[in-house]
């Protein structure tokens, strides 16, 4: 089986016969003219994969053959080889649209290199990278027999974000199902590990075997820049963001800004107004519960009223950690695209802010959204289309125009990061409860909570894991993996609905893995 058709147009052909028959016995079909006529001819007639074409032949030039030939097929690919080493020349062929060029003489090698590199090089990439997963599926399969760390959870994660984002480069391997058969182990094991170690954690902050948790986000990563930065600071807070999402999205700030990643784990449950209220309070939700009742009001059942005091909670935090700014604390909540189109064309009027944090909501508008939607499930059915629903969005995002002058400011400082993600549910989970209990799918609090302990975590005692209590013997269920919660009532309707969309408040590794992005504008 030929590995590719090859047109070669050189007015000195008979010279080149020993790189012709090199290139047939590695498996190439070569086919042969001396000028720009007869090529453009038999494009017309025939498909090549690729052209070798000489740029200094008589009649027909190689550029002027080269833009006819484009004309035929605007895919060809072609490569220039040319006597000619003036970079004037390499701007002229690059600009008509060459794949590559190569300077006389060639060697056999050379050719066989652009042959391979344009003809196998997705079969060729293809296969090293299928010998490279293979070696760490083994690689996180013997882990998972290890006592592990959160350390050893971060680097497991971000492995098996790696492999989502290169299977979507390469479609063609056939190995995603193994892939996300290894991830629903690796959850199944997470969700264990958290099982086990989450009183740990909320009881040793700071210790070396407990991550950075929801509450110490801003002491940790944006209170040192506060304290040393000469230019503005700035904590975008993206709600529902995931790591798979955000490695989307950095690719298009690399050339503005240098990127430093570090991790913290979300707390329990995942969900808005529990995480996100921690981040801007340094407190868990107990503490704010009690501290400051008029903000929580522990009857509601609504992410909205329960994040409405962030500024409020952020202002308090920063005095108990002794932090003066050089002028007033900016707040933003970005909830639709007007309100983020107006930031990014005011944003140079910040250049003199100390400290700005910004909440966008988009990502986690998308989640609920896709419900709900026919449409948007049609256009993001699975977890590569949802990574490319959320690129298409932040590449022509007023968030991407904001960040793009934000890097253009002296000294600006850019902290990244997320209250929670979210995970596709794909099982529903039984659970019985009074008919006061909440209504959330991945978490619930009310009296009489039932469910299979396989599928979700019990707080029986809320404020022992720093949760306000709801009411008398209210506790909470928080779900374990990709479940999600359906009464009887209406079960296989509502298991219908609700299965296979994105949902937070659970534990999962997609919800509470989670980026924390430093990013300095370049000099």
């Amino acid at each position: 089986m030929s590995k590719g058709r090859i047109l070669w147009v050189d007015d000195e052909i008979d010279l080149l016969r020993s790189h012709i028959l090199f290139l047939t016995q590695k498996g190439y079909e070569v086919e042969t003219v001396t000028n720009g006529e007869d090529a453009i001819s038999l494009v017309k007639t025939k498909t090549f994969d690729l052209i070798f074409l000489d740029e200094m032949m008589a009649g027909l030039g190689g550029l002027e053959t080269l833009a006819r030939i484009k004309k035929i097929n605007q895919n060809v690919p072609v490569v220039m080889i040319t006597k000619n080493e003036e970079e004037s020349l390499m701007n002229d062929a690059i600009g008509s649209q060459i794949t590559d060029y190569l300077i006389k003489p060639v060697v056999p090698s050379q050719i066989l290199l652009i042959c391979k590199k344009i003809l196998e090089s997705r079969k060729i990439s293809g296969e090293y990278v299928t010998k490279d997963y293979l070696q760490d599926f083994g690689s996180i399969s013997r882990k998972l027999m290890e006592d592990l760390d959160y350390e050893d959870w971060v680097e497991i994660y971000n492995t098996l974000v790696k492999w989502d984002l290169t299977f979507d480069e390469h479609s063609e391997i056939d190995l995603r199902t193994t892939l996300n058969e290894q991830r629903k182990e690796c959850n199944k094991e997470f969700c264990k590990f958290v099982e086990n170690n989450y009183l740990t954690w909320l009881n040793n902050p700071g210790d070396y075997y407990t991550p950075i948790l929801s509450p110490q986000v801003v002491e940790k990563y944006v209170q040192p820049h506060l304290e040393n930065s000469t230019g503005p600071v700035f904590l975008f807070v993206l709600d529902c963001l995931r790591l798979d999402q955000w490695l989307g999205m950095e690719q298009y700030l690399l050339e503005l800004f240098t990127i430093k990643k570090d991790y913290y784990f979300s707390i329990l449950p995942t969900a808005t107004p529990y995480a996100r209220n921690a981040i801007f309070s340094g407190q868990y939700p107990l503490d704010i519960a009690k501290e400051y009742p008029e903000i929580w009001d522990g009857s509601k059942d609504d992410e909205r009223s329960l994040n409405q005091n962030e500024k409020e909670l952020l202002e308090k935090l920063l005095k108990r950690k002794g932090i003066s700014l050089r002028n007033e604390l900016k707040y933003l909540k970005i909830i639709n695209p007007e309100v983020g189109k107006g930031f990014e064309q005011n944003i140079f009027s910040h250049k003199k802010t100390h400290f700005m944090a910004v909440v966008v909501n988009f990502l986690d508008m998308i989640a609920h959204g896709r419900s709900d939607s026919e449409l948007l499930k049609e256009i993001a059915p699975e977890e590569s289309a949802y990574r490319s629903l959320t690129n298409s969005w932040f590449q022509h995002s007023s968030l991407l125009g904001t960040l793009r002058n934000i890097a253009s400011m002296e000294n600006a400082k850019v902290i990244v990061t997320t209250d929670h993600g979210s995970v596709r549910t794909l099982r529903g989970a039984k659970v019985l409860g009074d008919k006061e209990a909440s209504t959330n799918l991945r978490f619930k609090f009310g009296r009489n909570l039932k469910v299979d302990p396989k599928h979700a975590m019990t707080f029986k005692n809320p404020e022992e894991y720093r949760l306000p209590k709801t009411g008398i013997a209210s506790s909470y269920i928080i779900s374990k993996e990709d479940y999600y919660f359906v009464y009887p009532t209406d079960y296989h309707k509502f298991l219908s609905h609700y299965k296979d969309t994105f949902q937070h408040g659970g534990i999962s590794m997609e919800e509470m893995i989670l980026p924390v992005v430093t990013m300095e504008t370049k000099a």
